[in-house]
């Protein structure tokens, strides 16, 4: 009889590593509206950030229910890079049916921060967790 390895069971996130990765979201989300918003000399005003911000928050929530993010919050490819997608394509579409600006370099820019940001802290985290479980000898 031959003896199998037993797959490592992927247990769903803890709680509070679900929450700490939809506020990493929300904020990288909010602070590339506010970088826009600064760099177009707009300045920051509450509800000009919250116009701004709007269709974004909806892209990324779409992001987050499609992909039934809260199992595994962290990895980069499923959900992250869908996550990265919807947050722009939905945002761009909702900025264009309210009739905010929407303009070939803000596409380009939007996909490039955005996927920076949203993949970004998700790579140093999975960087971080294989490094930490490689010290302990336990696989995640």
């Amino acid at each position: 009889m031959t003896q199998t390895t037993p797959t490592p069971v992927r247990r769903p996130a803890a709680t509070s590593t679900i929450v700490l990765a939809a506020v990493a979201d929300v904020v990288l989300v909010l602070v590339f509206v506010l970088i826009g918003r600064s760099s177009h000399s707009e300045g920051f005003s509450l509800g000009g950030t919250l116009v701004t911000f709007w269709p974004f928050a909806v892209g990324l929530l779409v992001g987050w229910l499609a992909t039934r993010a809260w199992r595994y919050p962290v990895r980069v490819v499923l959900p992250g890079i869908p996550i990265w997608l919807f947050t722009v394509v939905v945002g761009m579409f909702l900025r264009v049916l309210s009739g905010q600006g929407v303009e070939v370099s803000f596409v380009i820019v939007a996909l490039i921060v955005l996927g920076v940001f949203l993949l970004g802290w998700r790579l140093i985290a999975s960087a971080i967790s294989k490094r930490g479980a490689g010290r302990t000898g336990v696989t995640r």
